[in-house]
């Protein structure tokens, strides 16, 4: 059985064909919650930057994400919180 972060991952690279990703599960912060149940995989946070994002608003942004991962969302996902930029966003070291 493929875990639903591996799916993620997948529908991700594939759509918008990200520069960098990083899917953290955070499910096991959030035991006790009633969508919570035997370790699943609920809670992500994505940090993610990809030309896809280039001249978009967050919302926009978060729109291309959500719309990338809609099937996921109505079924598997409960909570999911992105951090997403541009290339031209990110800054030299």
């Amino acid at each position: 059985m493929t875990s639903v972060k591996t799916k993620m991952e997948h529908l991700l690279m594939h759509s918008l064909r990200p520069q960098s990703l990083e899917i953290i599960d955070d499910s096991g912060r959030h035991q006790g919650h009633k969508e919570v149940i035997n370790l699943e995989e609920t809670h992500f946070t994505i940090f993610m930057v990809a030309s896809a994002f280039e001249g978009k608003q967050a919302l926009q942004r978060h729109r291309l994400v959500h719309n990338v991962l809609k099937d996921l969302l109505s079924s598997k996902i409960h909570a999911l919180s992105l951090k997403l930029q541009a290339p031209s966003e990110i800054q030299e070291i």
